[in-house]
Formats: C-alpha cells, structure tokens, sequence
C-alpha cells in the first residue's frame, strides 16, 4: 500500500509545476466548479497509476490542477464509491496520495438527501459533523505509522474555524447556509420512508453514499476538512417523492454557484 502510494504522488509531483496545499473533491453534478479554475492542467484518472477509474455518471474521471480563490489547487472531478464495488482503500487512495503530497486542506463537496424539517431542494449545507453507517471502515486493518496514529480523534473532523469563516462569507454575500449532520451510508439504493425517519431520529440532517470516508482518512492524515452538502431531494415523511440520479445531478447544478463562491472565498483566507 505504502508502495503504491509513493508512486501514485511521484507520478503527480512530475505533472504538477508546483505542490498545491488545498485539495478538493466534487461530487454528483458538482465538476462544474473546475470552470472557475484557471491555468489548468488535467490528469485522466486512467493515467495515473494505481488510480481508480470512476462509474458514475457525472463524474468525469480527472485531477485538475490550476488556481483558485488565488490559490493553487488540486480537485478531484469525479470521485470513488463504495456501492461501485471498490473496497474503502481504492475508494479513500486519493486521499492518501494527497498527504504524501503534504495537502493540508482539503474540500468536498457531495449532493444529498435532505431530512431536517427547514431544508429545501437546493439547499446548501455546511456538514458539522457526520454518523457513519459504512459496513467497512476506512481505517481497518494494519495501521502504518507513516499515514497516522491507530486510534485517531475525531472530535473535530469538520475543522471549525474554516467553517467559521464559511458560515461568516455566506451571511455577508446573503447567501443562505444551513449546517447539520451528514449521515454516511453505503447506497446505491436512495433511502426508504423508513431509513429517512431514522437517519432523522439519530441525528441526521441530511444522507448521502460517500464523503465520510475521504473525511475519516483525511482527519487520520492530520489533513484539515470542509465539507458541503447540497440537498438535492427531501427525505421528510410526507413530503417523499420519487428521485433519480438525473434529478440529483440537475438539483445540484442549479445550487453550485453559491457553494463554490463560498469556497473561493474561503480559499482566499487561507494562511499559507
């Protein structure tokens, strides 16, 4: 693994120019955001070695590499599931290829289902915390000294000061944030009636089929998070309706430009 690893980010350290320090993942219907890079350079996932490829439709399958919010970038369009098959090394590998490229923020993005009572259809919410319902965890098996510490603490998982300053750029630009429990589960079935009602009762706000993962490696690596969501469709008791992915991905078309202000900004804040 350790192998691997290495060599993935050699292969990428002789593409780049230079080693960003920001790294950030998009999710379904959110690979818009690389439009608002600038002096890009895009790596195919299928060009890297050791690299999973992506299934899903809307996610492209490359590493882009430009700036952003002034800054230089590395951003995932299109990610990894645990519902495609991969087992939850290939699907947080990434992440690990982006500590041994010393990354030390990373973003992400992801579309979900809304469960909290206040939440509409185009919603974007500030993730303050996560459950995570993965059959697998990210971290199980051997742990390497080299990638982090056995029992990690996860007190903090979603930095609080970028979130701060998030919360902060959005009430000044009039831009609504809601913030809330992101709830992490394995899909690729969108939930029942009944799994949106308990996911609601133990503490969720909203529920999608990644991100917790990458977040878990990421906090492991000593990497700082921050996380949206976009609600895509409603996982409220009476008001349920019929979804698909083209819904989803439209849903979260419409409010992408908000969430990338937003993470602009904040990019431009960073200290580094």
């Amino acid at each position: 693994m350790l192998e691997k690893i290495l060599e993935t980010a050699k292969f990428i350290k002789g593409e780049l120019p230079t080693l960003p320090k920001i790294a950030i993942i998009l999710g379904t219907g959110l690979g818009e955001l690389v439009h608002e890079i600038s002096d890009k350079k895009e790596i195919p996932y299928e060009t890297i070695p050791n690299f999973p490829v992506s299934t899903v439709e809307g996610h492209s399958g490359k590493l882009i590499y430009g700036k952003l919010g002034g800054k230089e970038v590395l951003a995932m369009q299109g990610r990894f599931h645990y519902y495609e098959g991969y087992d939850m090394r290939e699907v947080t590998f990434p992440i690990r290829v982006f500590q041994a490229l010393s990354i030390q923020y990373l973003f992400v993005s992801n579309a979900a289902g809304g469960m909290n009572g206040s939440f509409d259809i185009g919603d974007i919410m500030l993730i303050d915390d996560h459950i995570n319902t993965f059959p697998e965890h990210p971290l199980r098996g051997k742990n390497y000294k080299e990638l982090g510490t056995r029992f990690p603490d996860m007190s903090n998982a979603y930095d609080k000061d970028l979130r701060l300053m998030a919360m902060e750029i959005a009430k000044n630009n009039n831009i609504k944030l809601q913030h809330g429990v992101y709830v992490g589960t394995q899909g690729p079935t969108f939930e029942t009636p009944a799994e949106y009602n308990w996911f609601r009762i133990i503490g969720g706000d909203a529920v999608g089929m990644s991100t917790v993962p990458e977040v878990i490696v990421a906090n492991h690596a000593g990497i700082k998070v921050m996380a949206f969501s976009i609600i895509t469709d409603i996982g409220i008791i009476g008001k349920i309706v019929e979804v698909t992915h083209e819904d989803v991905q439209e849903a979260a078309k419409i409010a992408q430009p908000k969430m990338a202000f937003i993470m602009q900004e904040v990019i431009k804040r960073l200290n580094l």
